[in-house]
């Protein structure tokens, strides 16, 4: 991997980790604009892609389980971390303002136990973490075990599923999706695994159409960007996307509109970083897991002090996870591994 293309992927990453906090604006219906649209069209499946961008099948055995070892310390530490500082917080804050019920505590905490999309406000976004766990080690397997046809069928398959499924919530169950996803009890959103495979397994075989994005895909995939919001805009397209709650109901746009996004955002970071350092993304990205973690906790607490709109809010959501995630690296003893930071030498080294 050269240095220069870890620059854009750095910077890329940045990038989509700011539109992450952005996609989590507690006002949306103050916008006179599709913005949080657009972006749950191609930000949770970017990551995936990447993700598969750079996976590693293993040759054996003892290479699978070791790559499972190093994936778990570098996803669920920083998750049981996270989510404990959070919880802890949040229940010294509520037993203060006189919450005392025992009933509300367990029921809460079940929830924050059964996590993926029935684990909310504060958790918001713990569901990426345990459905990109679980991508991981199945992928890990399927390209361990399966031979490419039966890999592709096996794609096939899962992706099938995921859209049938989604019809279900959609289509059958009705109403808010939110609720509608609520009523298939599957915990760590182990189901979202279904499209979430497809997503990663497509970084992982058009890697290089990905790594290297020719000018005239570049331009087509921008056409196709722009006519997709065009029409959604106009209020003449109505597609939204949603991985966490299982909305992702029309087959061909969820695949379209995903990748040509992607396509525009990764060829213009490589373009751009031929001539420009993003720093400020890079930095963002060093400290994405606290930013991810901490933004929607972050807000709810400043909001009740502060009222800013779309702009104010993705500024503090990001400062203020930034500076925490400095001064825990700096002073707190151990803090790589729970900043999803730890690195093995004897891979390095590979």
């Amino acid at each position: 991997m050269t240095k220069k293309r870890l620059t854009w992927v750095d910077a890329t990453k940045g990038f989509l980790m700011i539109l992450v906090v952005i996609g989590h604006y507690p006002e949306p219906e103050q916008l006179d604009h599709p913005l949080l649209t657009y972006i749950y069209w191609f930000h949770m499946p970017a990551f995936f892609v990447l993700s598969g961008l750079f996976f590693r099948p293993a040759d054996s055995n003892i290479s699978m389980w070791q790559s499972i070892k190093k994936r778990s310390i570098q996803l669920l530490v920083p998750y049981i971390f996270f989510v404990f500082i959070i919880t802890c917080l949040r229940y010294v804050l509520a037993f203060i303002n006189g919450t005392v019920d025992f009933d509300y505590y367990k029921h809460d905490l079940l929830t924050i136990l059964f996590g993926g999309r029935f684990a909310r406000g504060s958790y918001g976004v713990i569901w990426f973490i345990t459905t990109l766990f679980f991508t991981y080690i199945a992928f890990l397997f399927v390209t361990r075990y399966l031979n490419r046809v039966n890999q592709i069928l096996f794609l096939m398959l899962c992706y099938i599923l995921a859209e049938l499924e989604s019809f279900y919530v959609v289509y059958v169950i009705g109403g808010n999706v939110d609720e509608a996803s609520q009523t298939i009890l599957v915990p760590w959103d182990l189901d979202v695994v279904l499209i979430a495979i497809v997503y990663f397994a497509i970084g992982y075989y058009a890697k290089e159409i990905f790594l290297h994005v020719r000018f005239p895909l570049w331009i087509i995939c921008i056409a196709i960007t722009l006519m997709a919001m065009r029409l959604t805009w106009n209020e003449e397209l109505d597609y939204h996307l949603s991985m966490k709650f299982i909305r992702y109901s029309h087959p061909i746009l969820d695949l379209a509109l995903p990748i040509a996004f992607l396509l525009v955002i990764f060829g213009f970071f490589q373009l751009i970083t031929k001539y420009i350092r993003f720093k400020i993304l890079e930095f963002i990205e060093m400290h994405s897991i606290a930013i991810m973690y901490l933004h929607i906790s972050v807000d709810k607490f400043m909001n009740d002090f502060i009222e800013y709109g779309l702009f104010g809010y993705t500024l503090i959501c990001l400062i203020i996870p930034l500076i925490i995630s400095v001064i825990v690296q700096r002073f707190m003893p151990y803090a790589s591994p729970l900043m999803g930071n730890f690195r093995f030498k004897k891979w390095a080294k590979s």
